[in-house]
């Protein structure tokens, strides 16, 4: 299985949204929980690989990056991780 690390606000509905769907099915995965300035190093950072500014981001073990909670659960579930 590839590794799985969350971008996340801890208090974040749309991160919750998706530590829920992971914590669920029983997937591993860690999380990092980024400032909210978005001049941050690591924002900008995730906001470059991921194609968007807010979380959560996905980044999946193969380089990977994915935003927004929606687009997240539906790419686990098509790839059945």
């Amino acid at each position: 299985m590839e590794t799985l690390l969350l971008y996340q606000f801890p208090n974040c509905p749309f991160c919750r949204k998706v530590r829920d769907w992971l914590d669920t099915h029983g997937i591993d995965y860690e999380t990092v929980d980024v400032e909210h300035d978005r001049a941050d190093a690591l924002r900008q950072e995730i906001a470059e690989r991921s194609g968007v500014t807010t979380v959560p981001v996905l980044k999946i073990g193969d380089g990977r990056w994915i935003g927004d909670s929606e687009r997240i659960i539906a790419w686990l579930e098509a790839h059945k991780i």
